[in-house]
């Protein structure tokens, strides 16, 4: 996964049309979860956290299902990370997740996230869907980014 970076590809190119505008159904979707330090809403040991979740998902030789990684900011200070995982994890906080989630594809800078997540509550709202729980995808890590030239993320909320 991302820890090894001798490697060309350490995140595969992401395709925007599979979570373009989508209502996907989980039922017990399995993740493990561990947390991200911040400061001021900026990830501090992302990496590390990564590499170790990491390390458990090869350990088990589990999969990661979409590489899907999703962030949950609780507050300046702290991010919660769920990596969806094909079985539990031992030694880890494994969870699910079960619902409805609508996602929609942004791509840019950071900086713009604002601006994505005014146009996902419009466009929430627009379809009828009230949001219960956000969460944000950052599906490739900075070097693959600019690899591929466009940086997307994906807000996916679980909604009613």
């Amino acid at each position: 996964m991302t820890d090894n970076l001798k490697y060309d590809q350490c995140c595969p190119e992401f395709q925007p049309e599979l979570w373009q505008d989508k209502i996907t159904e989980w039922n017990n979707k399995k993740f493990i979860r561990d947390t991200v330090c911040t400061f001021m809403y900026m990830p501090m040991n992302f990496g590390k956290v990564m590499r170790r979740l990491d390390a458990r998902v090869r350990n088990e030789k589990a999969e990661v299902p979409d590489w899907l990684c999703l962030s949950e900011h609780t507050s300046k200070w702290k991010m919660n990370l769920y990596l969806a995982v094909d079985k539990n994890i031992p030694d880890t906080e494994n969870i699910s997740l079960t619902g409805k989630f609508f996602s929609r594809v942004y791509e840019g800078p950071f900086k713009d996230t604002g601006k994505w997540i005014k146009d996902y509550e419009a466009a929430s709202k627009e379809k009828g869907h009230t949001i219960k729980k956000w969460y944000m995808w950052y599906t490739t890590c900075p070097k693959c980014a600019k690899k591929y030239g466009k940086n997307y993320v994906v807000v996916i909320g679980k909604i009613e």
